[in-house]
């Protein structure tokens, strides 16, 4: 087994990173919406460590959204031992977590996520590491030159590391944000999802460090020239509700199968950060289906039967 780094270099290195890609994806995103600007909250966690909650509302172009970081540790308790399968005495977690709400049902939501995850023994020395993340597109109406753009530009990240990640990461991807109690309908178009990945003798932590650095910034790239070519599109009443149907779904999956809401709900994390995922206004109808042939449908059967796009 590779000797984990037990000096706190690689922890403060993580956290410095992870707070620079919260204030340059702000920035971007600030720009691309023109009018809202991100608030922060920041906040304390009682058993240990905090975070800085970003939200915009309201604006030319986000309804709602968030860019969330945290940096927080604690003991390791027996619920989760149970839940998340964890062993150690102390734990530490740091990562960024954002959604992005637009209110032009033609722009699509987008969700982002990497992180690091520390166990300790008895003694504070680490005993296992760990990284995740990843960044996945829902749209309410399918532009299939926008899911190539998006999937190319992760592809070509990957690429970079290793030419077998896009492919693996995209069907993890693909097999996560999954509502399995409607017939395996995922949330969106995907993107690439990556989980648990340790350092060994082939890839040691600096490349799992250097590739979330990677991903992190290939959001801007793969997510902001999709909603500038978007947001302007004309839209009407019947589009909106076909959009608020559809967050209803992002909903689901968040409540019900999303192990970073479990994960927060399990250690005590602040609320108000754990649910800002949730979109403004949606639409839980009874028995609901989109016109067979029409858009909406184009959409919703992609959800169900996932596609190469490149």
């Amino acid at each position: 087994m590779l000797q984990l780094t037990t000096d706190i270099a690689v922890r403060d290195r993580w956290v410095q990173f992870i707070y620079t890609l919260q204030d340059d994806i702000c920035g971007a995103l600030e720009a691309c919406d023109g009018k809202a600007t991100f608030t922060e909250d920041a906040w304390q966690r009682p058993e240990g460590g905090g975070g800085k909650t970003r939200v915009i509302a309201n604006g030319d172009v986000f309804e709602k959204g968030g860019v969330n970081t945290s940096v927080v540790h604690g003991v390791v308790t027996d619920a989760m031992r149970i839940q998340l399968n964890i062993n150690g005495a102390y734990w530490f977690a740091c990562g960024l977590s954002l959604v992005i709400h637009p209110i032009n049902p033609f722009v699509p939501t987008v969700h982002c996520n990497y992180r690091m995850f520390e166990l300790y023994d008895e003694a504070h020395n680490v005993i296992d590491r760990w990284f995740g993340g990843g960044t996945d597109l829902t749209p309410y109406y399918l532009f299939e030159e926008d899911a190539i753009y998006f999937h190319q530009t992760y592809k070509n990240v990957c690429d970079q590391f290793d030419p077998t990640f896009y492919p693996v990461f995209k069907k993890h991807c693909d097999d996560y944000f999954v509502n399995t109690h409607r017939n395996n309908e995922r949330r969106g178009i995907g993107g690439i999802f990556y989980d648990y990945k340790r350092a060994d003798e082939k890839r040691n932590t600096e490349f799992w460090i250097d590739f979330a650095r990677a991903c992190g910034y290939a959001f801007i790239d793969a997510y902001i020239p999709v909603v500038n070519k978007r947001k302007d599109i004309p839209y009407n009443a019947a589009q909106k509700h076909w959009q608020e149907i559809r967050r209803g779904r992002y909903v689901e999956f968040n409540l019900v199968h999303d192990r970073g809401t479990i994960f927060g709900l399990k250690t005590n994390g602040r609320i108000e950060s754990i649910l800002m995922s949730l979109p403004p206004t949606v639409r839980f109808e009874y028995n609901y289906h989109p016109q067979p042939g029409s858009d909406e449908d184009k959409l919703l059967q992609v959800c169900l039967h996932p596609k190469e796009w490149v």
